[in-house]
């Protein structure tokens, strides 16, 4: 069953968890500058700064600058470079201000110091050691990864830890916290930023893993798992999970992209690494063996999706990685995203060979730069007890890929305490209880029920809830004005039956509309739980745009009341549906449906034959049958549609419907087929492509309402998957094949650009083509016995039939304005000799992306 994805709103509100109340107004104290050399006045790159006395730190990036901050006050700074004298500087408390500092050579390595003066030496690939090293670990990566073993069995440990950040006294001191100050308990500040971190949210894994490499399989099984479990009725648990794993999937350096905050990053060890980054040896640790080089990284261009930090290389001809710290430039592209900061450590096998040991990812995310309430994400996976090239069974493979133990959830604390293969904090213990607390308290319910209305649009009631609110009120040319009042049970009432209605008045027609269903859960769960098994029976009467497909709660959104152009054709509709539905593990599901439709034309709208007489009423009945395919998926589970995570991997959907003639008054027979696949492309640092391919076919004769009616949109707001300067009903076809690709480019281009690049401005670029046409069994200009094709009152033509080019329309548009909204420029390439039609529009959608 394909679901819209529209419906993101509902994944702020477990973000408005972290952020429940925010502040932006906590105390700082930030200071900004450029550490340069006191004689040759060069700048100095990686000069570790800290406030003194504490372990809130930072580096210097390339060109020598540095920006720290704390969320209270301090008072020194401490800069500390190798072959350098040790400088403190005082700077003002809770202040955000400028501190440039030259630093001197230490007595006791003058000698061994090479003054250079005159211009700064240009960097350069060529004749660079530290270039060719890089490229020496690039040669040796498939003989260093985990992969490179025939087989791999380990242990490990995930901890997923989010935290409020930022938290300063006169913050938990306010009125409206006095009954949460149990949360505000033994804060941690030594992390991102020296933000004072908050813990609001947990989850733990423990799972035995398994790889094979010919033929290459893998397998996971989750021996435990626990994580802070929020009230169902405001945020799907499961799906929140999948979110947040999306956001913090596993950092594998060897990989040539590394997916970060559903971004891709260009690894500093990809295939084409020096051609991005600037590589320099800053170090080399002699007391090792074998031998290690510290190597740091930098961005070429600092707004790029990149990352700058250091890597430790042995040198002793492996050139295995055996650490990595880095993070992301802070002129990044990154919605939301303060700080970034990834640690993994390598240790060594009886072989010599280095295996990832542990791996630590933190994300900082606020509105602002430095100040005000944020919240922090960090997870760490802990990897023991590896064993390599050993014999495994086939069994160990067979079945789904990842296995949860039926009784993985229900493991104790003892279980816990003896089995983790890593340390947790009793800090961070605490928060399963507080949480279980929090959600006791009056005045939690309280906001959360605001929360869900103004995200998710429903009002609880508990076995009752009233909404979707955007559909309260809307208009339109054929029925004015028009209230609407409608909601649905939840599984207060019942884990079996589900029941949805709402009711509509048009002040201009003055007719009723309204729609009745029951769904009846065949495997005893709510019927919005993954997997889904129910069937449904449902009535609806209400209006709808010919062409455009119907969802039952949405058709009258408020937002899309304004269009453009002429609007007035509408369709009364009476649906008597029954729907069977079922998904499996897998992902794979299927519908089976059974309709009746009669549709009469309204407005601007006639149904007319050859002969001249006008049809009120058009009446098919259908069977149909709807397979879906999207391995790997994952989506949080809103409170009207599921919402997908979108990923690298495709979906797959198919469509067959069959028109009965002489049952339950079918006057038609046909065939209708519809495919389509969707899938998303990285590009590494050129963004992402959204594509979608589709194409339908219909068999029989039948009259134009009944063939594929091309999706169009009139309204202002941008629609992904509609032609936006397409007018409503101006093409059908009966066989037709579509390509559309949007491509974002992540500010590749403006990030060249430093007052676009300040502003964090993103290019997108659409391409969208429609190439179909009609039969001739199915022209009414040619074979008599069908409908006229609609014309405007003025009698020129409105729909056509596709001819020998494909309709084609394009834009370039600009994402990330004010961090939410999306401008496009539409340009509108041929047929363009059709009445009422625009050549060019700009059209806008508000997107929230990191």
């Amino acid at each position: 069953m394909k679901l819209p994805s529209r419906h993101r709103s509902t994944l702020l509100i477990p973000i408005f968890i972290l952020l429940f109340i925010g502040n932006v107004f906590a105390q700082s104290t930030v200071v900004s500058g450029t550490v340069r050399d006191a004689s040759t006045k060069e700048t100095l790159p990686y000069v570790s700064v800290f406030f003194k006395d504490t372990k809130i730190g930072t580096q210097t990036d390339i060109n020598g600058k540095y920006t720290i901050s704390a969320s209270g006050p301090q008072t020194a700074l401490t800069f500390n470079y190798v072959g350098y004298q040790v400088v403190t500087k005082n700077v003002l408390p809770s202040v955000t201000q400028t501190l440039d500092v030259s630093l001197a050579p230490s007595a006791n390595s003058l000698d061994e110091v090479v003054v250079v003066g005159g211009k700064k030496i240009r960097y350069r690939n060529k004749d660079n050691p530290a270039v060719e090293l890089i490229r020496q670990v690039i040669a040796h990566k498939d003989d260093n990864r985990i992969k490179s073993y025939q087989t791999v069995a380990y242990q490990q440990y995930e901890k997923m830890l989010f935290s409020v950040s930022n938290v300063s006294e006169k913050f938990k001191g306010k009125k409206m916290f006095r009954n949460y100050q149990f949360l505000f308990q033994e804060q941690d500040s030594t992390l991102i930023g020296g933000k004072n971190l908050l813990p609001v949210y947990i989850q733990e894994s423990l799972s035995d893993n398994y790889l094979s490499k010919d033929p290459l399989k893998s397998k996971s099984v989750v021996v435990a798992q626990k994580q802070v479990e929020f009230d169902a009725r405001y945020i799907d648990n499961k799906g929140m999970k999948a979110y947040f794993d999306r956001m913090y999937q596993d950092i594998d350096i060897y990989q040539n992209n590394i997916s970060v905050i559903s971004n891709d990053f260009l690894s500093p060890i990809a295939d084409g690494a020096p051609a991005f980054y600037k590589f320099f040896i800053t170090d080399t640790l002699k007391n090792q063996k074998p031998e290690v080089i510290e190597l740091s990284f930098t961005p070429r261009n600092t707004g790029d999706m990149l990352f700058e930090g250091k890597l430790y290389v042995t040198n002793d001809g492996q050139y295995a990685v055996t650490g990595a710290s880095f993070g992301v430039n802070k002129s990044i592209n990154l919605n939301f995203v303060r700080a970034m900061k990834i640690d993994l450590n390598f240790e060594p096998n009886a072989a010599g060979k280095y295996s990832l040991s542990k791996s630590k990812l933190l994300a900082d995310f606020g509105i602002g730069k430095t100040k005000g309430i944020g919240f922090t994400g960090e997870r760490t996976l802990t990897f023991k007890k590896y064993q390599f090239d050993t014999k495994l069974p086939d069994t160990i493979f067979e079945g789904k890929s990842k296995v949860v133990l039926a009784d993985a959830t229900k493991r104790n604390d003892l279980y816990w305490k003896q089995n983790r293969l890593d340390t947790i904090s009793a800090n961070q213990l605490k928060i399963y209880g507080n949480i279980d607390t929090l959600q006791n308290l009056p005045s939690f319910k309280r906001t959360m029920k605001i929360v869900t209305l103004l995200f998710a649009g429903y009002q609880n009631y508990g076995p009752y809830e009233i909404g979707p609110v955007n559909t309260f009120y809307s208009f339109n040319n054929v029925e004015g004005f028009r209230l609407r009042l409608g909601g649905r049970t939840t599984p207060e009432l019942s884990k079996r039956f589900y029941f949805e209605n709402y009711a509509a008045y048009g002040f201009k027609d003055e007719k009723w509309k309204f729609f009745l269903s029951g769904t009846y859960s065949i495997n005893n769960k709510s019927i919005y739980e993954f997997p889904q098994n129910y069937i449904r029976a449902s009535f609806q009467r209400d209006t709808k745009i010919p062409g455009q497909e119907l969802q039952f709660v949405q058709e009258d959104n408020f937002l899309l009341s304004f269009k453009r152009g002429v609007n007035d054709m509408l369709l009364y509709n009476d649906f008597y549906k029954v729907d069977y539905v079922k998904e499996y593990e897998n992902h794979f599901s299927y519908t089976l449906g059974l309709k009746k439709w009669s549709q009469t034309p309204a407005g601007g709208l006639s149904y007319q034959n050859d002969a001249g007489q006008f049809v009120n009423r058009l009446t098919t009945s259908e069977v149909s049958l709807q397979l879906r395919y999207a391995p790997n998926e994952k989506f949080y589970q809103g409170k009207i549609y599921r919402s997908p995570i979108i990923d690298r991997y495709p979906v797959f959907n198919l469509r067959y419907t069959a028109g009965l003639k002489g049952v339950l008054g079918g006057e038609y027979n046909y065939h209708n087929i519809m495919g389509s696949i969707d899938k998303r492309f990285y590009l590494s640092q050129l963004g992402y492509s959204d594509v979608t391919l589709e194409g339908g076919y219909v068999a029989g004769k039948v009259p134009f309402p009944l063939l594929d009616i091309h999706r169009a949109n009139q309204t202002y707001a941008y629609q992904l998957s509609s032609y936006n300067l397409m007018n409503f009903l101006e093409f059908v076809s009966d066989h037709y094949v579509s390509i559309n690709i949007d491509h974002n480019f992540n500010g590749f281009f403006f990030n060249k650009i430093p007052l676009l690049k300040k502003l964090k401005l993103r290019e997108v670029v659409t391409f969208k083509a429609l190439y179909g046409g009609l039969r001739d069994e199915n022209n009414p200009a040619i074979t008599p016995g069908l409908y006229s094709l609609p014309d405007y009152e003025d009698g020129s033509k409105r729909t056509y039939a596709l001819g020998k080019d494909p309709y084609i329309e394009g834009s370039v548009g600009v994402g990330n304005i004010f961090k939410l909204l999306r401008v496009d420029l539409v340009k509108r390439f041929n047929y363009l000799n059709h009445p009422s039609v625009s050549e060019w529009g700009i059209r806008a959608r508000v997107k929230f992306d990191f």
